[in-house]
């Protein structure tokens, strides 16, 4: 983990805390799925909704900065599957857009996030 930051756990991240309300977010709306999607849709977004929060804590917990950058990079490319996955689930009528809408502003919030962090640790390679 980066010296100059003083936080004292990944939980005190901001980032992190948004990624754990849409696993929550994601997880309820992919109920609303069909139970024959139990082991496609279902399981690929609670998959990639878990990898986004996972993935900013294991970076935080690693001791080079490289390593921390390479791991909030797979949270954004799993946030990024997330809201195509539900989006799939849109375009084939199993969830409407008032289903999504509300994971897909999370996860663009959440996006802006990562993003900002990410240049943030970049420019103080």
């Amino acid at each position: 983990m980066p010296q100059n930051v003083a936080l004292q756990s990944y939980r005190e991240l901001r980032v992190w805390n948004r990624a754990m309300d849409l696993v929550e977010l994601s997880y309820r709306v992919s109920k609303k799925l069909p139970a024959d999607e139990k082991y496609g849709l279902v399981s690929q977004i609670r998959r990639a909704a878990v990898s986004v929060p996972a993935n900013i804590a294991e970076g935080y917990g690693r001791r080079r900065r490289g390593d921390y950058l390479q791991h909030l990079s797979i949270a954004n490319g799993s946030l990024k599957e997330l809201e195509t996955h539900f989006l799939i689930a849109y375009r084939l009528g199993h969830l409407s857009q008032v289903d999504i809408h509300p994971v897909l502003e999370l996860a663009a919030e959440v996006g802006k996030m990562l993003g900002s962090m990410i240049r943030r640790l970049e420019i103080q390679k």
